[in-house]
């Protein structure tokens, strides 16, 4: 894995999964990619979320550190994709159950 705060497909934690997904826009981001074709990337403001650059980024960081993201810089922007293979290996339920939010 690059050089990042993203954990490895096999440190990924349940708890920080959770912990993330607990905030209505960032579970609104993993919803959003999840309804999406697998291997789409996003840009991070293409998400519609009503809250400040700042307050993007964090949400951006806490998904990313827990496991369910993964970000590219794209020049001048940043790129976010969804882990979906790594959380179906690790964690196969939990798609299907975020399924059922869509």
């Amino acid at each position: 894995m690059p050089d990042t705060d993203e954990p490895a497909a096999e440190d990924m934690d349940l708890g920080a999964i959770f912990a993330a997904l607990a905030d209505r826009h960032r579970r609104t981001v993993v919803l959003t990619l999840l309804a999406e074709p697998d291997g789409t990337e996003r840009h991070c403001s293409s998400f519609g979320l009503p809250v400040s650059k700042a307050t993007l980024t964090h949400h951006f960081r806490v998904l990313r550190q827990a496991g369910l993201i993964h970000q590219v810089n794209r020049g001048n922007s940043n790129m976010a994709q969804l882990r979906r293979s790594d959380l179906e290996r690790h964690f196969p339920a939990l798609i299907a159950l975020l399924r059922t939010e869509i």
